[in-house]
């Protein structure tokens, strides 16, 4: 009986532990959770300021400005998930963000800046920038400045951040304000046919397929469909003079002080290709409303012999990988860069030959040299010259995504096929000799959404060119553009098969037969079409690549991007929940 007691005491005992320490359990996870709302709707995190008494920067710096961020990505916003593993990259390579002080007291006092340092921005005011930059800047204590349209302020659209949070975000030290100007508008536009179109605003401008020639609100004189002013100077003063204006006043009211920073739409025309009178005006008022103006796009980097108002940036683009902004960093600042690789176990068994290879779930991302190839070779692939490979050619339209299938960097000599500007060739060369073409095909048409296209082709145009239209350049594809091909190959003595989406395309195709040694490699270079980026990325996608060994009646793999076994279900549910995700939050 007694034992029974004893017996019942101590289970008791045991369930009053277990409650207790499940209620204290219970009280972390809830304490926690109540930290991190606190930290996102309070901001308490605040930025360190560095200590500026080790910077001994005498050259320049690198700014980098974002246009947009979103969750997923898109054609025009760059992945919350790509900007994280930029950020990372450059702050574990040394690179420190400087604050618009910091780059007032270079110019101006000749104070130093940190030895890798870099001008950080996000444009157009939205509010998916703020809320994936956030965790980040301060994850690697990095402050950045967030730049916005005046007449965003107080505008019903949910993507805009609002002055009341844009005050917020200041008081945590990661963030400091700029402008893009008043409004993103559009004058002295020309579709492709050559028809005058006059004035729209950017919501307007819905089907951006059509339009040919425009230029920017404050970039030109109003012209009529014959390029001729509809405005003597004064009016052209009035109205520019006017958006400044409004700026200030809007930005005083509910700021109480107009941002210290400006980029102008759009990039590269002040000082250079606008109309002088124009460019006056812009100037004056300028000077008057900022302390420094960042007018170019193109370049990143910014030495001292740069003006405080004709500073340089680059918007990386959301198609840009992290090896292609990394490339873009080297090129402008020339400053040495170690590149990312990936997955290290696929990554050794390639040999790099030029450019940098990132190696990704399902992907291999091959980026170039600037106005160059970016090339990897499979090792051990030479010994076996008959080959069948698999691959989805997922890069951008306009550029160069080759397939080697014979490379033989003793003889100089091999066997590709190129997908170039939705153009398939078959090239080969053989030792000693020059690059010959043997076949080529155009691709069936590429399709994309107007919303997906970006316009840069703003500008002064003369009469002459806006009336003849663009009915000779009807097949260029637009530079953001990206387009998956199945591609299907066999190579067998001097024999090639080569198919397209499931579809046969050059069949039974004769190689010349001093070709026959040589392995495979991919590679990947820029198209002279992109006059504003000399770097491309090559994006191979499920690629597998086999032997052919015994008359080709025995296949030997050789390489397969494709996670299999655990690992590969694994993969399969994770891209299953993102999938979710996305169709959630693009439905609800």
């Amino acid at each position: 009986m007694n034992k029974g007691k004893r017996r019942t005491g101590l289970d008791y005992q045991r369930k009053n532990r277990r409650k207790r320490i499940k209620t204290a359990a219970q009280l972390v996870i809830l304490l926690v959770v109540v930290i991190l709302l606190i930290q996102t709707i309070f901001n308490t995190r605040h930025y360190a300021e560095p200590s500026k008494e080790t910077w001994t920067n005498h050259q320049g710096f690198i700014a980098l400005s974002y246009f947009g961020v979103d969750r997923a990505g898109s054609p025009k916003l760059v992945a919350k998930k790509q900007l994280e593993q930029q950020l990372e990259v450059l702050n574990d390579q040394g690179y420190q963000t400087i604050s618009q002080q910091d780059i007032l007291d270079f110019y101006q006092k000749g104070k130093a800046l940190p030895d890798k340092a870099l001008f950080l921005s996000f444009e157009d005011g939205r509010n998916d920038s703020e809320l994936f930059a956030q965790p980040l800047l301060e994850k690697y204590n990095f402050k950045a400045t967030f730049l916005s349209y005046a007449n965003k302020m107080g505008d019903s659209d949910g993507k805009f951040v609002q002055p009341k949070e844009m005050k917020k975000m200041m008081k945590t030290g990661y963030w400091e304000l700029g402008t893009n100007g008043y409004r993103l508008s559009y004058i002295n536009i020309f579709d492709r046919n050559g028809s005058y179109l006059g004035q729209k605003t950017e919501n307007e401008m819905r089907n951006k397929t059509s339009i040919a020639y425009y230029n920017h609100y404050l970039m030109d004189f109003i012209r009529d469909e014959n390029m001729i002013p509809l405005e003597n100077r004064d009016q052209m003063d009035a109205r520019i003079q006017g958006d400044y204006d409004k700026m200030r006043t809007i930005y005083t009211q509910k700021l109480g002080f107009v941002p210290p920073v400006y980029m102008i739409m759009h990039a590269n025309t002040l000082y250079g290709s606008m109309n002088p009178l124009v460019a006056e005006v812009n100037d004056e008022n300028i000077r008057k409303l900022f302390g420094m103006h960042f007018n170019r796009d193109g370049n990143m980097y910014n030495d001292r012999a740069r003006s405080l108002y004709d500073l340089t940036r680059v918007q990386p683009e959301p198609y840009w990988y992290t090896n292609h902004l990394l490339m873009k960093v080297q090129k402008d600042a020339r400053q040495p860069m170690e590149y990312i690789q990936g997955d290290e176990k696929r990554a050794e068994q390639w040999q790099r030959l030029s450019g940098a290879a990132e190696f990704m779930e399902k992907k291999v991302v091959l980026t170039s040299t600037p106005a160059g190839e970016g090339k990897i070779r499979l090792k051990n692939s030479e010994q076996s010259p008959d080959l069948r490979l698999s691959v989805k050619l997922t890069g951008n339209v306009v550029g160069k995504q080759m397939v080697y299938v014979r490379d033989d960097e003793q003889k100089q000599s091999y066997v590709r096929i190129v997908l170039d500007d939705n153009e398939l060739r078959i090239e080969q060369k053989k030792a000693g000799s020059a690059l010959e073409v043997l076949q080529k095909r155009k691709l069936d048409t590429v399709q994309w959404r107007a919303t997906d296209l970006t316009l840069d082709k703003a500008g002064v145009y003369s009469e002459q060119l806006v009336t003849a239209g663009l009915q000779a350049n009807e097949g260029d594809y637009p530079l953001n553009i990206g387009q998956t091909r199945k591609l299907d190959v066999t190579v067998q003595g001097s024999r090639l098969d080569v198919n397209v989406d499931g579809k046969p395309l050059f069949v039974n195709q004769a190689i010349d037969g001093s070709i026959q040694t040589g392995g495979a490699a991919l590679g990947a270079e820029y198209n002279k079409q992109n006059t504003k980026d000399d770097i491309y990325d090559g994006v191979f996608e499920s690629l597998t690549i086999k032997a052919l060994e015994h008359a080709g009646t025995n296949e030997r793999v050789l390489f397969n991007s494709r996670s299999t076994g655990i690992k590969g279900i694994t993969v399969q549910i994770k891209n299953m929940i993102n999938a979710s995700i996305d169709w959630a939050i693009d439905t609800f």
